[in-house]
């Protein structure tokens, strides 16, 4: 039998829905949960239904959601419960919020900085791939997650080739004036880690004789960054 569609369902089931889906949203976070049971994050309903459940209010909808989520890790042996948590169902979780309301930077924030943040290596690298592949749907807005995954890469999970795609697509896709040039530059840093000096240097060309404009203080870090890397490069030689 075929599915129907939404718009074909009576709008006062669709109200039940909706009250159903809030009620058990807010019961859900304020019933107390013991470490046993952060395991149980139960699969997101679909986006249908989520924007059924926010009453034409996603943006505090959303902002529920996240409270919700959040409470299977705020209780004791907080790092124990991170993980227990089952990443895949959290990614969709915090897609689903995303997908709700895309302005908003609080799941990207948690996705790099909470979750991202548990001492298993493979959780965090499935993480920071979340926070990338959310970063090219909307890049000047989601730089900054993105930007701290980056940097938590190269430092913290010694992966410097994953760090420096990471800063590639910040350099190609976050483009906007309000990016800042740090955030932008990235991958200058990393290519020079990776002893790719000539493309170091031609990055920084590019920059210093580019179109955009650069005050005195960043051409000054520009040229002595580009005259270090040159050191290296010849020294090689």
């Amino acid at each position: 039998m075929r599915a129907r569609p939404f718009s074909v369902v009576p709008q006062f089931a669709l109200l039940l829905l909706g009250i159903g889906l809030a009620a058990q949203l807010v019961w859900t976070v304020l019933l107390p949960r013991s470490a046993a049971e952060v395991e149980n994050l139960p699969p997101p309903p679909s986006l249908a239904m989520l924007q059924v459940a926010s009453f034409g209010e996603p943006i505090g909808f959303t902002k529920a959601l996240l409270l919700y989520l959040q409470s299977f890790d705020d209780q004791p042996g907080v790092v124990a419960a991170f993980r227990k948590l089952d990443y895949p169902r959290m990614q969709t979780w915090l897609e689903r919020t995303l997908q709700l309301d895309s302005k908003t930077q609080y799941p990207l924030f948690l996705a790099s900085r909470i979750y991202g943040s548990v001492g298993d290596p493979a959780k965090r690298r499935s993480m920071f791939d979340f926070v990338y592949q959310q970063f090219l749907l909307d890049p000047n807005r989601r730089w900054e997650s993105l930007a701290f995954a980056t940097l938590m890469t190269r430092h913290q999970l010694n992966d410097l080739y994953q760090a420096h795609i990471y800063a590639q697509a910040l350099q190609q896709y976050a483009t906007a004036p309000e990016v800042p040039s740090w955030a932008k530059q990235m991958d200058i840093f990393m290519l020079e880690d990776m002893g790719l000096y000539q493309q170091a240097i031609d990055q920084l060309d590019a920059l210093i004789h580019g179109t955009e404009p650069i005050d005195s203080h960043e051409l000054n870090f520009l040229q002595e960054r580009m005259d270090g890397i040159k050191a290296k490069l010849a020294a090689e030689r």
